[in-house]
């Protein structure tokens, strides 16, 4: 059974960081995709980023590219997402969620409907 927990969130200032964490259990492929999704109130939850973990590759929405890093150590099994900048549209409820490799390598790694497990969410708030 996998199990993703997600902590790290809360509240700054425009300009702020802030970094997530995900520490997943139960997982038992070797190749796999890990993601980062926000949800805002009344809109669709969105793809921040991704990466393929034993793929090496990483993905991220256009409005977070140079600001946000998506990385995860093997070690302790923990996808992390570094956000730099943060700007007041960064405000959302922010989930993990992981899947086989395929999600990755032939799909589109930011839909969330490529991912089956996900976390309960942490919530950012970024004020002006």
């Amino acid at each position: 059974q996998v199990h993703l927990v997600e902590s790290g969130g809360g509240s700054v200032q425009a300009g702020g960081s802030l970094r997530l964490s995900c520490a997943a259990s139960g997982y038992t492929y070797s190749t796999y995709c890990m993601g980062w999704f926000r949800q805002a109130p009344g809109k669709e939850r969105e793809g921040v980023a991704a990466i393929y973990i034993g793929g090496g590759s990483t993905y991220y929405t256009d409005s977070v590219k140079g600001r946000f890093t998506i990385s995860h150590d093997n070690a302790k099994n923990t996808l992390y997402l570094q956000m730099n900048s943060l700007k007041p549209e960064d405000t959302a409820m922010y989930y993990c969620a992981t899947d086989n490799w395929r999600g990755c390598a032939l799909g589109n790694p930011l839909a969330p409907d490529e991912y089956n497990y996900w976390g309960q969410g942490t919530q950012v708030t970024v004020s002006s």
